[in-house]
């Protein structure tokens, strides 16, 4: 979509770059006159968001480690120094502890950005299951950094979470008997019988490595991008150059302001509701020996957690939560209408709300007691986030390949332009 380059040096040294490292031929043909669907909406300007919190939390964490303490007697302690003793070291913690969160609100938009103007579609499968592996590493990396600080949540959320592998003793156990497969992987994660200081230690330094393995696959996906072009609300391809803007200026002062408006509200909770998004349980050091009445993941991950909940065999709920990020692998090939824009879609719309709203609903559950009733009305908590996970999983493996089947779409228009400036105004 990109086409050649239009790039041409303006001076002596500009062209022996050119010439040597087109590192400025790279960037003016990706972000100043890549050719970009004019009819974007605040809704794609998400991307530019996450890159921006990937570098907030990348720069934050760097100066973050320099004083941290990887060690069970004293990793508590330290993040209470960084916070009273550091320059500056409690605005640096809580922006990179509220940076996690506002990163996954920015993901969570653009995956249903995504879900609903159909960009996972052909030619963009490699593009969306890309943005899935960085969605993994991201839970992966968020899950480890909740370890860190070593209170009281971090320490038996790392026991839960690493203790379902142990699960899979099961599966391998059908093939011999003597194999314990789960539990040799979950002491390979401690690197110890149980959670100790050899798994701080490990978890601090693989979350220390990730951000930088996902800025790495965040650069292909960024490539994959470029190769076949921005979808676009209508989800038509460009068919001629009306169709189209330059990047620059038309789409970075877009961004710019979108990722403003974003900014001000992370502030917002930075400087005036820094503790708004974590657990009070975390400010306590870790015990063994004392169990927190309820143990909760970060709120981002709550969703899987209550899926998880919902099943009473272990083994059954780890892969149910497993397959729930397994599915979003198959995404593209799962949706069979030729149409990709949910605008012209009737019946997907109605099911995609629901998706959503059953997402709300199982984050919802998963922060509530296990034995709980849904607001008191008596209908259990566990039940129906039995049924939530049963329309998570209907809503991919079911409605998706069947709506593209039975559904009429509505007329698309013939180009991008056509649709923002009238025929008229087009064909001039």
């Amino acid at each position: 979509m990109s086409g050649p380059s239009t790039y041409e040096p303006k001076s002596a040294f500009t062209r022996w770059l050119d010439t040597r490292l087109p590192i400025l031929r790279l960037a003016n043909d990706t972000m100043t006159t890549f050719p970009t669907p004019r009819n974007l909406n605040f809704w794609y300007g998400f991307g530019a968001v996450l890159t921006f919190m990937l570098g907030i939390q990348i720069v934050t964490g760097i100066v973050l480690a320099m004083h941290y303490v990887p060690n069970a007697s004293m990793a508590f302690d330290s993040v209470e120094n960084i916070m009273r003793d550091v320059n500056y070291g409690w605005l640096l913690r809580y922006m990179h502890a509220n940076g996690a969160s506002f990163f996954f609100i920015a993901v969570y938009i653009h995956i249903f950005r995504n879900l609903y103007y159909g960009s996972y579609k052909a030619p963009r499968e490699v593009l969306w299951i890309l943005g899935v592996i960085i969605y993994v590493l991201m839970i992966v990396t968020a899950f480890m950094g909740y370890v860190l600080p070593w209170g009281q949540m971090s320490f038996w959320a790392a026991t839960v979470i690493t203790n379902l592998f142990s699960s899979f003793d099961q599966l391998s156990q059908l093939v011999n008997p003597h194999w314990k497969v789960g539990t040799t992987i979950a002491y390979w994660i401690w690197g110890d019988f149980g959670v100790s200081n050899t798994t701080l230690n490990r978890f601090f330094s693989l979350h220390y490595l990730l951000p930088f393995v996902i800025a790495a696959v965040v650069g292909l996906h960024i490539w994959a991008l470029h190769v076949p072009g921005n979808n676009n609300p209508l989800g038509i391809e460009v068919k001629s150059p009306q169709d189209t803007v330059p990047f620059h200026p038309y789409y970075t002062v877009k961004d710019s302001w979108i990722l403003s408006m974003f900014v001000i509200v992370y502030a917002l909770i930075v400087f005036y509701w820094p503790d708004a998004l974590g657990n009070p349980d975390n400010y306590t050091p870790a015990n063994p020996l004392v169990t927190p009445p309820d143990i909760v993941p970060d709120w981002y991950l709550l969703p899987f957690y209550a899926m998880l909940r919902s099943i009473p065999q272990k083994l059954i709920g780890v892969l149910v939560l497993f397959g729930a990020l397994i599915t979003l692998v198959f995404v593209p090939w799962l949706d069979t209408s030729p149409v990709r824009s949910a605008r012209f879609r009737p019946l997907y719309k109605i099911f995609f709300w629901i998706f959503l709203a059953d997402a709300v609903l199982l984050g919802y559950l998963g922060s509530q007691p296990v034995d709980g009733t849904f607001f008191g009305t008596g209908v259990s908590d566990v039940w129906l986030a039995r049924f939530a996970t049963l329309y998570y999983y209907g809503f991919f493996w079911i409605l998706m390949p069947v709506l593209g089947l039975i559904e009429t779409p509505k007329p698309l228009p013939a180009t991008i332009a056509t649709a923002v400036l009238g025929n008229k105004a087009a064909a001039e």
